[in-house]
């Protein structure tokens, strides 16, 4: 009976998939399988023949790997590998190449002989690639081709950089990147300009002779490409679902890749529920959108031919069903989003008491709070709240370099009007322009650039902080120092970060919270500041008892939006305070136009704001709510 309900659970699948909870868990186990072939090769007097990946994704395979050899002894001196891709043109010595990329998560660690390794050449000519291709691939076969193929899947669909377009039988060749691959890869190398326009990867024919393939993926901004790969018809504009034809492949999947598949995203499709309240709300709405109608109007039929009559039959009449909800939705809209003095708060998403709450916004980066909340931000000021805003990081990362040689010629030119004679400025001005001539990609900038950058980021957020009304001495920077490693890659989170934002929430004492919720910014900026606050809150709520009136409230909008169904408070914005959050965003002209690191959206970030903003207030609209301009979405989070 249990394989018979998880075969009608996963019957939208088309290929084996395994979720863990975690991509710890989740590496672990592909590292035990990993460690179980080799030995078992080694029994044999075998080769282990393994086909490796690159990127963030197989990162913690490897570590276990490293662990499992240093502390359990596993050797690798009878294992044979073979990397499934290298950029082009790339030298191996590069930050960026996958040879500097394996030698440094696992060869420099292991005992595997060098010998065995086989990375694919970044340096050849172009005429001498077609023979090495064909070589690469003699090489697989000679060595008794591939036991393991470990893979990691891009955004486009693509396996290696089999992009879309990929022929099933394709071999070892040179390719053209994707577009969003390639944006996908600019943090790794200073900005898209700087990432390779070609790469030379293992077809997908070469990966299907594999005895065993393990795709794996983390996170949710790999969700939508899994569910295409899994659940989708098999496409060359989607390479991974040639997958589906293997009979030796299995998705390894954390929660979050895995939460858009049918049994996870809309389990009422596939199995009975148990109907909470979460899981209500979130169907309703769902066949609220499905069939585009208003929550009111959706009848015992539409929940009948949807996969919801259980839920009818449990909380029935689907009238009630459908009141209950449209109530809860309304509830979330307030204008007063920290709480309505002297009103009945027990339907309102924010407490009536006190009427004046002491608030601290924490902005990951300096734009972070008028681009995600800048109306929020507006309204509480305007309401009288005691507002403190929090910029976590410098952020001078994100600025360009001949923003700096503004700022720095402006300066020049300043003082020498006013009768000062600024010779020093100016030969530390000249040694900016020439590391800059020379400067490599995602090379580390000069402390003094590094100064200069933050300056301006630091002159925008004040800006923009006293458009929204505050006073200066309500206005902090923290410089966190987990940040200040002048690359894109940080530096790890020490006590000395949480005793920072301890100090300040000690100070402040605040009834209110504001953070960053929206975790899929390039450089994980927003979840590591997350983890600080929160982090910070539960220590302190060991001895302080004002954080037991603290509430921590998530917002998002740079990055991405909350859903319907998640949000707990929403904000309305009039079309006068969409224009009020447009001009605090503008204060940010370092980050205007183009900014250094866009993502995947190639809309400013105002733009981005404010299609979000309408976006949800839309999506009220279309469930039968009151019709806004736009609105603001917080999330409360329990800690």
């Amino acid at each position: 009976m249990a394989r018979l309900n998880l075969l009608e659970e996963t019957r939208f699948e088309k290929l084996p998939v395994t979720v863990f909870n975690n991509p710890k868990a989740a590496s672990v186990s592909v590292a035990k399988r990993i460690r179980d072939l080799i030995e078992k090769k080694q029994l044999q007097n075998e080769k282990a023949v393994l086909g490796l990946a690159t990127g963030a994704t197989p990162v913690s395979v490897y570590a276990e790997l490293v662990r499992m050899h240093r502390e359990e002894g596993l050797s690798f001196r009878n294992v044979v590998t073979f990397n499934l891709d290298e950029y082009y043109p790339m030298q191996p010595d590069a930050a960026q190449s996958y040879v500097t990329f394996m030698n440094e998560n696992l060869f420099d660690h292991i005992d595997i002989e060098r010998s065995n390794v086989h990375i694919p050449d970044g340096t050849l000519s172009l005429e001498a690639i077609p023979a090495y291709c064909l070589d690469y691939e003699r090489k697989i076969t000679e060595a008794g081709g591939l036991d393991i193929q470990i893979l990691g899947i891009g955004r486009t669909g693509h396996i290696g950089f089999n992009e879309p377009g990929s022929a099933p039988n394709s071999g070892t060749r040179l390719v053209t990147l994707d577009d969003l691959t390639r944006r996908d890869a600019a943090r790794d190398f200073g900005g898209k300009s700087n990432v390779p326009v070609k790469a030379i990867t293992m077809g997908i024919g070469t990966i299907f002779k594999a005895r065993e393939i393990i795709l794996m993926a983390w996170n949710k901004k790999k969700a939508p490409i899994i569910k295409k790969a899994v659940e989708g018809e098999i496409s060359g504009e989607v390479p991974a679902t040639y997958l589906q034809l293997s009979d030796h492949v299995e998705f390894i999947l954390d929660q979050d890749a895995a939460s858009m598949l049918t049994r996870f995203d809309t389990p009422w499709l596939v199995k009975d529920c148990i109907w909470d309240e979460r899981l209500t709300r979130k169907a309703v709405i769902w066949l609220a959108n499905h069939l585009g109608k208003p929550v009111l109007k959706l009848t015992e039929d539409d929940y009948n031919n949807n996969g919801m009559a259980q839920l009818a039959v449990d909380r029935g009449p689907v009238y009630n069903i459908n009141i209950d909800i449209f109530n809860k939705l309304q509830h979330t809209i307030t204008g007063w989003p920290g709480g309505k003095p002297n009103a009945d708060d027990s339907q309102r998403p924010e407490r009536a008491i006190p009427a004046r709450k002491r608030s601290i916004i924490f902005s990951p980066h300096p734009d972070d709070d008028v681009i995600s909340m800048g109306g929020t931000f507006i309204r509480l000021v305007d309401q009288q709240h005691d507002v403190h805003v929090a910029y976590q990081t410098s952020g001078n990362t994100a600025v360009w370099d001949d923003d700096v040689l503004r700022f720095v010629e402006f300066n020049i030119d300043f003082s020498e009007k006013m009768g000062h004679h600024p010779e020093g400025l100016k030969a530390l001005y000249q040694n900016m322009r020439e590391f800059m001539e020379t400067k490599h990609p995602n090379q580390v900038d000069t402390p003094e650039i590094q100064t200069v950058k933050g300056l301006i980021r630091k002159g925008e957020a004040i800006a923009g902080a006293r458009y929204c009304g505050l006073q200066d001495d309500h206005i902090h920077f923290m410089a966190l120092p987990f940040y200040e490693s002048g690359k894109s890659q940080k530096n790890p989170v020490t006590d000395q970060d949480v005793e920072l934002t301890m100090e300040l929430l000690q100070k402040v004492k605040p009834q209110q919270v504001f953070a960053a919720g929206d975790f899929e910014d390039p450089h994980g900026t927003h979840i590591v500041c997350f983890n600080i606050i929160l982090e910070a809150l539960r220590r302190l709520r060991e001895t302080e008892d004002w954080v037991k009136d603290c509430w921590l409230w998530m917002y998002r909008g740079a990055w991405q939006e909350f859903e319907t169904h998640e949000i707990e408070m929403a904000v309305p914005l009039s079309p006068q305070e969409v224009e009020r959050k447009k001009f605090a965003i503008f204060k940010h002209q370092s980050q205007k136009d183009r900014a250094v690191f866009p993502g995947d959206d190639a809309r400013e970030f105002w733009k981005r704001a404010e299609d979000r903003n309408r976006e949800t207030a839309q999506a009220y609209d279309n469930l039968g709510l009151a019709d806004y301009e736009a609105m603001e979405a917080f999330v409360r989070y329990h800690f």
